[in-house]
């Protein structure tokens, strides 16, 4: 990492939000989780994180405890760096974390801009093109940056969602000090990768989700082959998605019971990595 700029502190503030521009999600109506960003009395951050000839705008959420925190690494879904992302890595501040979330489009948008910038449908195929060694640069400078802060405890994870979920999995293959790593409804990384995993994997899948639950068996034959930790947790009757769309004003019974029930582990873990 070469240098980090400090744009913005927020602390619950809506004016900041609007400041800056991220006020308004580029994918749909989230009104609910800005609403509770902004309401939140946890202090937040925007940062610009540089490493080599990129800039990665960055979302921060502190806890309010006095002593030092792990650090979480929030890594967005396949729709870019939305007000849920920033509510969730909000989230994690609560439960103990010093939370970071990179918006990997960073600089890829029209006029170099990023999520905000794309229309709406181009912003799935925009994160579908970038290449596999930036999305590690990036998340390893965020990781970085997180580490070196005053309130870290210079212990670090990581957790993704869907499209994220699979870039945590992938971030353990090539990060040896993650405490742990996180992957919510994500697929597993190549089978040749597994071996340089070093740190427990924790995996949170829906029970409706036919397309990842096909390929998880093989994933698990393959930690335990390589003598790996994963630890899995399927929530009968949730859907893909449930982290965020169990939060929604109208989820489902079982989409609010596995995110409630994925956010025991992910809290419970914070207490680990102290």
């Amino acid at each position: 990492m070469d240098t980090v700029t400090r744009r913005l502190f927020l602390e619950g503030s809506a004016t900041g939000v609007a400041a800056t521009g991220w006020g308004a999600a580029s994918l749909g109506a989230q009104d609910w989780a800005r609403q509770a960003v902004d309401k939140s009395p946890r202090r937040h951050e925007r940062v610009t994180v540089k490493h080599g000839s990129r800039s990665v705008e960055s979302f921060v959420a502190y806890p309010q405890s006095q002593g030092k925190a792990p650090a979480m690494v929030v890594i967005h879904e396949i729709f870019g760096m939305t007000d849920w992302v920033e509510n969730v890595a909000d989230e994690f501040a609560e439960a103990g974390y010093v939370a970071i979330a990179p918006d990997l489009l960073s600089g890829m948008g029209p006029k170099g801009g990023g999520t905000k910038d794309f229309p709406a449908e181009g912003v799935g195929p925009a994160i579908n093109k970038l290449a596999p060694d930036q999305i590690t640069a990036d998340l390893n400078a965020v990781a970085d940056y997180c580490m070196k802060l005053p309130a870290c405890n210079g212990k670090v994870c990581v957790v993704g969602f869907s499209w994220g979920g699979g870039q945590s999995f992938r971030f353990a293959t090539n990060r040896k000090d993650l405490s742990a790593a996180f992957v919510c409804y994500g697929s597993g990384p190549a089978p040749e990768a597994i071996s340089n995993i070093q740190a427990p994997v924790y995996g949170f899948y829906a029970g409706t989700d036919a397309r990842i639950n096909g390929t998880v068996p093989a994933t698990q034959e393959q930690m335990k082959a390589a003598g790996k930790f994963f630890e899995t947790a399927t929530y009968e009757g949730a859907a893909h998605g449930f982290m965020r769309s169990g939060e929604q004003p109208d989820a489902t019974e079982a989409n609010k019971k596995a995110r409630a029930a994925a956010w025991v582990t992910l809290k419970a873990f914070r207490d680990k990595a102290k």
